[in-house]
């Protein structure tokens, strides 16, 4: 497949300069907290329960055999490997899903988060440790339904959806953002029909980022860019955004080529210097195009911090680094680079400065804009049809 050229999704360079905070870590340690057995499971709660684990979850990049615990996004051996804080952000479930089928008019879910710290100043409790959940219509198209508010400690219990309109459904459950898992089960009321589906078999689109891939600050998790994308492209994502630590690392880019994807998206600006850009670009494309000599490669710009129009400061640090990584893909793509791609920052936001939480990371409004601003790019890499074809 023939390359985009850069300036087919750059056309022009503004004045804008990059600004990151670093995104806080909500989960202590990393470790799970103890779980005493909810009074709830004692009861006869009229529900017929099913363990995830026993069907499997989708978004995780590597066989159970090989991971420390179920629910966590890089293998074992990860450990002592990438930094200590990007493994312990790994911990959180980000991006992963499972699905089911079920003809119940109700769906209950409980699980055991591994931090009883379920909310952040600036990003709800639903979006960092709740359960949201969608449904497929007639034609076959997930739509949402509900998602659980999550309350109190680590142990989760709860109804999700009642009303439900009678008939069997498949349903997609997207898992807490910025806390972890250790146990997740769904309820229906007894003698429903339910049936766990496992992961699709396709090439998963993997994304390496910062918080702004890990989630922040959506309201729920079906809500980031890379959830959005698996739901309009319909294709597996591997959401490994590390908070404040999306760094280019090729420790990290190592293990990314552990994965058979079929796109590898690379969005490390928010964290990232000029300096580093320069630095770090070519080296990991070039790690993983030798580990992976077809798999498409998407370089992807930061987003405009929301009061760059008024922060000198804030767009030169824009200038710098989408200048620097302007030059590490044209050096690049002189030395051969194939099947690399280029995403520009102007507008992955939008231009009202409406799109943040906190003027850097995206609400659910700038999500909805950063997939519309990604998704031509990587319908263009996977060969799909543009989607108003």
């Amino acid at each position: 497949m023939a390359s985009l050229t850069r300036r087919r999704f750059c056309q022009r360079t503004l004045p804008l300069a990059a600004a990151t905070t670093l995104f806080g870590i909500n989960s202590a340690s990393g470790q799970p907290s103890s779980k005493p057995e909810s009074p709830d499971k004692e009861k006869d709660d009229g529900l017929d329960w099913h363990d995830v684990e026993d069907w499997g979850i989708e978004g995780r990049g590597w066989s159970t055999k090989v991971m420390a615990h179920y629910y966590d996004r890089l293998p074992a051996k990860a450990e002592g490997v990438v930094r200590d804080v990007v493994w312990n952000l790994s911990r959180h479930s980000a991006g992963m899903l499972t699905h089911f089928d079920t003809d119940a008019t109700a769906i209950s879910v409980r699980y055991s988060l591994l931090s009883a710290n379920l909310a952040m100043a600036h990003m709800p409790a639903t979006g960092v440790s709740g359960i949201d959940l969608y449904a497929h219509d007639e034609e076959g198209h997930p739509r949402w339904v509900a998602v659980f508010q999550p309350k109190g400690g680590a142990e989760q219990n709860g109804p999700l959806v009642n009303g439900i309109d009678p008939g069997k459904r498949r349903f997609t459950a997207y898992l807490p953002l910025y806390n972890g898992v250790s146990k997740l089960e769904f309820g229906v009321p007894r003698g429903s029909y339910f049936e766990g589906v496992g992961p699709r078999p396709d090439k998963p689109i993997v994304y390496y980022g910062t918080s702004i891939t890990h989630g922040a600050c959506a309201s729920r998790p079906g809500m980031p860019h890379p959830a959005i994308l698996e739901r309009r492209l319909g294709k597996p994502t591997i959401n490994l955004g590390f908070s404040g630590n999306g760094k280019m690392e090729l420790e990290v880019a190592a293990l990314l080529a552990e994965i058979d994807a079929s796109v590898y998206v690379i969005d490390c600006l928010p964290n990232i210097t000029a300096d580093v850009v320069a630095a770090n670009t070519e080296p990991l494309v070039r790690l993983l195009r030798a580990l992976r000599p077809d798999t498409p490669i998407v370089l992807v710009e930061d987003r405009t911090y929301a009061s760059a129009w008024i922060k000198e400061s804030s767009r030169e640090r824009h200038r710098d680094s989408r200048a620097a990584l302007v030059r590490a893909y044209d050096e690049l793509i002189k030395g051969g680079a194939r099947n690399l791609y280029y995403v520009s920052g102007d507008d992955l936001l939008g231009n009202d400065d409406e799109a943040t939480t906190d003027g850097s990371h995206p609400n659910d409004l700038g999500f909805m804009r950063q997939a519309d601003a990604m998704e031509p790019v990587l319908r263009e890499a996977l060969g799909l049809p543009a989607a108003d074809a």
